[in-house]
Order: structure tokens, then C-alpha cells, then sequence
């Protein structure tokens, strides 16, 4: 009786994604074999995507354990790549939280050597720019140095090289955090200063200023304002919190009194004045019960929303757009118990600023197939935001799909397979968010797209896949179905693989010039695939 032919089971043209085909393979954490990707990747997935909430294998203590080797690496080997890195991505507004980038110079302002030292410290102002990014910095760097010479000169650089209306500013709305205070930071770090308004305001940081005493009119304007409105705001008159809310731009939200937090008038003064852009989209849903989402003030919070300027300046992160969106159009906080009617003129609003958020994209031109993994991976959370990675991803396909004419929206799902997504540009994001998180999921098999695309002999001049890598059920490996579709088509297609994880895996081939990794949630990414495409890099 015959057997089965043991040999014709190996070979290099198809391996089962639980088997290693290559000797540069590594396992994932869900047991598939995938490349890994060099140190720089893995750094500017960690300072994009960060490790809050683990991800669906991993924990999150695991992965920044994992991340923090990377760092440490650099930081011990190339301190300048990785400070330039951190300002970079941090600068640039190009990840959604600034943790990772606060983390990642505290290590390189402690373990690198004294050059590195010194350079990451010197970045300090452009990274910290704000005095909670300060403080958070502080506790970053005391896990891995103590209080020396390099360190207090820093933070006393941060607080004598603003401004003293930017630091005033500063100190009135970031007053503490982390258990720091500007206080305890002014103490440890000893600032010198012959500026007689910049050491009034650090003897009222210290709490040395007599506050009865001294007017700050002239010389402190907003920290005046601060106390008149502590006073004011103590004695109950709402009013006159109002009068002067609008007659000294610049005051920040945190500076209200609470028992002036929900006055019309002072909210319509601060709107007046110009609310930064962060702090307006967390207050939709206060200026919403407030009626102030209605009408003339209504269309100004909406223009504000979108204004392109606006979105730079305040260095909004489109994820941060769309976590404001999707929260808003719920009617509900995901905390707490406060709901809120959402207007439609603020959700379409929201909707043009999270596209506003990404630069201008060039078109490719090219055929393209733009495909999801919606496996049940692709479920758990981005950056701890509350977004999962499949809902993260559907709406930054949308960026592609916006500004091309010749494309296709697919997700895959292991067993379930691939089927086309009804979803387009023409939709409004929380729809499409809220569609795609109701598809059914199963395991991980990255080769679906370009093994669907062979199938239905689909031309297709790049496949886009969104993924976290995880990618096991298949018999065959992704790199290998792109090949055999390269084959079987008689087309060049490229392969562009944007990570959703600060895990260290990739389907991209390393070693094929016509596959490339890139961390997805950067925004850059949507230019980036635009540009390998077009091949103009």
C-alpha cells in the first residue's frame, strides 16, 4: 500500500504561517512567523504609538519593557539618531501622546554618554513644551538618574528661556501634576534671573509674593487676573469673572473658578478670546449643554474646529480629532455620566478637521487595494485611546481613499475571510467607525488580500494593508502570495505594511525593495505611502 509523499510537503514557495520558511523569520506573539524590523522602525513605532494598554497578545509592562531595550540601545549607541528622532515625531505633532517621546529623552538624558547627555537635555524646551510635559519628564528621568548638574540646569533653562507672559501662562493653567508642582521643580532646580517681572512671578510660584501687596497689572497681567478671579470666584460673582475674562486674552479654561465653570458668559468671553484647539474639542460637549453650539457662536466653534491654522498650531494629532469625534457623537462620556445632544453642524465639523489634521496627500494614480485586519487582534485599543485598532485604521484608509480614484476597501478575517467593506471618503467618520467595529472577526492571515486579488485576477498596482502583524491561520506566508501575484498577473505590485502595534514584526520582506514598513498613526504615513508608490523615494 502506498504512502504519501513526505517530500512533496517542503519547499520555499509556500509555508504555513506557524512555520519558519526563511532563517530571518521570527515568531510573533501569536505564533506565526514574520520579519522583524531594525531598531530606527521599532523606535518610531514606540514614540508614535507608545505601549499604554499593551496590545492584544502583550501586556502593556511587556512591551514597554521591550521598547525600553530599543531606547536604551540607542541611547547607549547613537544618542544624537535618537534625540533627533524624539524631536522629530514630538515637534512635528506626529503621535497622539507625547509620553513616549518624554520617556524616551529622560533615558537618553540618563544613560546615554556625557555628549548624549547634554544634547538630549539641551532638547528639552522643544520637547517638554508644556508644564505638564515638564513634570512628566521629571518622573521619567528620576527612574533612571538623581538631581545632578546637567539635570538642574535644564529645568532652570525651561523657566528662565521662555517668555514671562509664556511662563506666567504656563504656571496660571498648568499648576500641578504628577505630584509636581512648579514650585517644587523652582526649588530643586535653583533658576537665576535679573528680570525683575520673570522673579516676581517665581516668588508668586513659591508662594513668597504677597499677594495683597503686590498688583500684578503691569508686570504679571494674567497671574492678576488669576487672583482676582480666585477671589471673585469665592464670593460667588460670576459676572464680574466674566468682565474679566473678557478683558485679558489668554486666560486658560483651567484658570475658572469652579462655580464659574458652566456660565454662558464667561464660556462665550473665553470663545471671544480664542480657546486653544485641544481644550475647545474637550469642552464640546459642555458648550453643547450650554447651547453655545447653536447658532453664530455654534458656526464659530465649527470653523475654529477645522481651521487648518489652527489644527498646526496646536499640533492636533488626527486621532485626537477622531477620538473627540467619535466621543461627541455618542451623546455620552466614556467616563461619568454626562450626556449631551450632539449638533450635526460640530460632527461634520470634527469630521473635515480629522482629514484637515493630515497634510496634503499627492494622488498615486496607481490601482490600489486598501486592506484592513479586522481580526479579532485589530479589536484591542490604540495608545490606550478609545479607538480600536480596526476603527483607527478604517477611517486612516479613508485619507488614501480620499485623494485617489482607482481603489478598493477590503478586510480580512482568517476563517471568515475577506469581503469588500462598504465604506467610503463620502461617509461621515463616526458611521464608519461604528460599522467597522461590527464586523465579525477571527484569526490573523495577512496573505488574504493578494491571495483574493490572484483569485479574481483583480489588477492592483500596491496592496496597503493595515495590520498589527499577528498574522498565523494561513498556508501560506503574505511575502509568498504577493509573489505569486506578482507571477500569476505579470504585475510589479507593491506591498506597503502600516503596523498598528510598537511590537517589532512585519510581513514586509526586508530583502524585496518592493515592500516597506511604515508605523501607522504617524502623520506621515498617508504622504509616505503616496510617495513609495509614485516611487519618488
Amino acid at each position: 500500500m502506498g504512502t504519501e509523499d513526505a517530500l512533496t510537503k517542503i519547499g520555499t514557495r509556500r509555508t504555513p504561517q506557524t512555520e519558519r520558511s526563511r532563517p530571518d523569520e521570527v515568531v510573533n506573539s501569536a505564533g506565526g512567523y514574520v520579519f522583524p524590523v531594525d531598531d530606527l522602525a521599532r523606535l518610531r513605532r514606540f514614540l508614535t504609538l507608545g505601549v499604554d494598554g499593551g496590545t492584544y497578545y502583550v501586556r502593556d509592562v511587556d512591551l514597554a519593557a521591550d521598547n525600553a531595550t530599543v531606547v536604551t540601545r540607542f541611547a547607549q549607541s547613537d544618542p544624537r539618531t535618537l534625540v533627533d528622532e524624539i524631536v522629530a515625531i514630538s515637534v512635528g505633532g506626529r503621535a497622539p501622546k507625547q509620553n513616549p517621546a518624554l520617556f524616551a529623552l529622560a533615558i537618553a538624558a540618563s544613560l546615554a554618554d556625557d555628549e548624549g547627555r547634554a544634547y538630549a537635555l539641551s532638547k528639552l524646551p522643544e520637547v517638554a513644551r508644556t508644564g505638564t510635559m515638564l513634570f512628566q519628564f521629571v518622573t521619567y528621568a528620576q527612574q533612571f538618574r538623581s538631581w545632578g548638574r546637567g539635570l538642574r540646569r535644564a529645568v532652570a533653562g525651561w523657566y528662565t528661556e521662555k517668555t514671562v507672559d509664556n511662563l506666567a501662562y504656563q504656571a496660571v493653567k498648568y499648576r500641578q501634576r504628577d505630584g509636581w508642582t512648579h514650585g517644587d521643580l523652582l526649588r530643586l532646580s535653583h533658576p537665576q534671573t535679573s528680570q525683575a517681572e520673570r522673579a516676581l512671578l517665581f516668588e508668586w510660584i513659591l508662594g513668597k509674593a504677597d499677594v495683597a501687596a503686590h498688583r500684578f497689572t503691569t508686570a504679571l497681567p494674567l497671574v492678576d487676573a488669576y487672583e482676582q478671579m480666585k477671589a471673585l470666584g469665592d464670593a460667588g460673582d460670576v459676572k464680574a469673572i466674566a468682565e474679566i475674562v473678557a478683558a485679558q486674552p489668554g486666560i486658560p479654561w483651567e484658570a475658572i473658578p469652579d462655580v464659574a465653570m458652566n456660565s454662558t458668559d464667561v464660556w462665550q468671553a473665553l470663545l471671544g478670546n480664542g480657546v486653544p484647539q485641544t481644550a475647545l474639542m474637550r469642552q464640546l460637549p459642555r458648550l453643547t449643554n450650554l447651547g453655545l453650539a447653536t447658532g453664530d457662536t455654534g458656526k464659530q466653534i465649527a470653523l475654529q474646529l477645522q481651521d487648518e491654522l489652527r489644527l498646526v498650531k496646536g499640533r492636533i494629532h488626527p486621532m485626537q480629532v477622531l477620538v473627540a469625534l467619535r466621543t461627541y457623537a455618542s451623546g455620552h462620556g466614556a467616563r461619568g455620566h454626562q450626556t449631551w445632544d450632539p449638533e450635526a453642524r460640530i460632527i461634520d465639523a470634527l469630521d473635515a478637521a480629522f482629514y484637515t489634521a493630515y497634510k496634503a496627500v499627492e494622488p498615486t494614480g496607481e490601482r490600489m487595494l486598501l486592506a484592513l485586519d479586522v481580526s479579532g487582534s485589530m479589536t484591542a485599543p490604540i495608545a490606550d485611546l478609545p479607538l480600536s485598532a480596526r476603527e483607527a485604521t478604517a477611517a486612516m484608509s479613508l485619507v488614501t481613499a480620499n485623494v485617489e480614484d482607482n481603489y478598493e476597501i477590503v478586510g480580512f478575517s482568517g476563517a471568515a475571510g475577506l469581503s469588500k467593506l462598504t465604506i467610503s471618503p463620502r461617509q461621515r467618520l463616526d458611521d464608519v467607525m461604528s460599522y467597522v467595529q461590527g464586523l465579525p472577526f477571527s484569526g490573523t492571515d495577512c496573505a488574504l488580500p493578494m491571495l483574493w486579488a490572484q483569485k479574481r485576477r483583480l489588477p492592483v498596482d500596491a496592496f496597503v494593508v493595515y495590520t498589527d502583524s499577528e498574522t498565523w491561520s494561513g498556508q501560506i506566508k503574505p511575502y509568498q502570495a504577493l509573489r505569486e501575484y506578482r507571477d500569476t498577473m505579470g504585475i510589479a505590485a507593491k506591498l506597503v505594511v502600516v503596523g498598528t502595534t510598537s511590537t517589532g514584526f512585519s510581513i514586509a520582506d526586508p530583502d524585496d525593495a518592493g515592500m516597506m514598513d511604515v508605523c501607522g498613526f504617524d502623520t506621515t504615513v498617508p504622504n509616505v505611502i503616496s510617495d513609495f508608490i509614485r516611487q519618488t523615494i
